[in-house]
């Protein structure tokens, strides 16, 4: 069977952002060609004395993503043009042309399993659900990852930022909201940090398949992590089902336009003196999100910074007699 091959070219320095936009259209998986230049890790990673020889960079990205011959790719690539057009808006995405081939069959599904290898956040260890603990890992806090095809791994930065906030701020008597859930990897996090109860919320299906195997590689009881599909910024019954004024922790780790839209609704789900804990900020957004914290009536706690992305911290004001 072929499929459709279609490359993306654009900017070395927001094909993160481009990717995350991507499959937030549905688009599965994407290659990167680019010619960035290795990090100190990467270099350590290759273990060789000799590095190769790597053509200057030019600034330049090529993101390859695939669509079976079968699917529609015309509503597929209306959705991604749309996104991109959004993107363009306020972010400088280059060329932004895609380019249409095809190419013999492959296991894409499948094939970026070879990628996503077992990581340290700080102490705790997100392995891969396929992936044996070593002996010299027993003992620690590990958190097992099937993401499937839709959803992140916490590799990424933005999740990264929000893991060490939970560190930070969660306690045996945590209730937590985790708008866009995805893979349920924040809420497994805080529940094994000792977290209550974790209700998760996303607008994607396949969440339900996601959440379920990752909580049983987990060993999350049923009833300590609960899942509702559906938009809670304008949807009365997600807004209902998820309570009002019940939640110590809420985590979101979406796109700053759409915190924008979140922050002045979900405030009413905070308890007061609860913590709002939000990633998936673009640097160049930064001051986007805290104006809408703030006028939502939010006090900033902090402000995090890891690469280009930034998350934001922000608390309820209690309560006065």
């Amino acid at each position: 069977m072929k499929w459709n091959k279609f490359t993306l070219k654009t900017k070395a320095d927001v094909e993160d952002i481009v990717i995350s936009t991507l499959a937030d259209v549905g688009i599965q998986g994407v290659e990167i060609e680019d010619k960035q230049p290795l990090t100190e890790y990467d270099k350590q990673q290759m273990f060789v004395d000799i590095l190769p020889d790597m053509p200057d960079d030019d600034g330049i990205a090529y993101l390859n993503f695939y669509l079976d011959v079968d699917d529609d790719k015309e509503s597929m690539l209306a959705k991604v043009h749309e996104a991109l057009a959004e993107m363009q808006e306020f972010l400088d995405l280059g060329e932004c042309t895609i380019t249409e081939s095809q190419t013999e069959d492959k296991d894409w599904i499948n094939n970026w399993k070879t990628y996503f290898k077992q990581f340290y956040v700080d102490d705790i260890l997100i392995i891969p659900s396929w992936e044996e603990v070593k002996p010299e890992d027993q003992g620690k806090m590990i958190i097992h990852i099937d993401p499937g095809t839709a959803f992140g791994t916490g590799m990424h930065e933005t999740t990264q930022l929000c893991i060490r906030q939970l560190k930070k701020y969660v306690t045996p008597q945590t209730e937590l909201l985790d708008v866009g859930t995805g893979s349920g990897i924040l809420s497994i996090i805080a529940l094994k940090l000792g977290a209550r109860h974790a209700l998760g919320t996303d607008l994607d299906p396949c969440a339900v398949p996601a959440v379920e195997e990752n909580k049983e590689a987990n060993e999350i009881p049923a009833d300590d992590f609960e899942l509702i599909i559906g938009n809670i910024i304008d949807d009365k019954m997600v807004q209902d089902a998820a309570g009002y004024e019940k939640y110590d922790i809420v985590t979101a780790n979406i796109l700053a336009d759409v915190l924008v839209l979140l922050t002045p609704v979900i405030v009413n789900q905070m308890k007061p003196g609860g913590l709002y804990i939000t990633s998936g900020i673009l640097d160049v957004k930064e001051e986007v999100v805290t104006k809408a914290v703030k006028d939502a009536g939010l006090i900033v706690v902090e402000v995090n910074h890891q690469g280009e992305w930034v998350s934001v911290t922000a608390k309820k004001p209690e309560k006065r007699d």
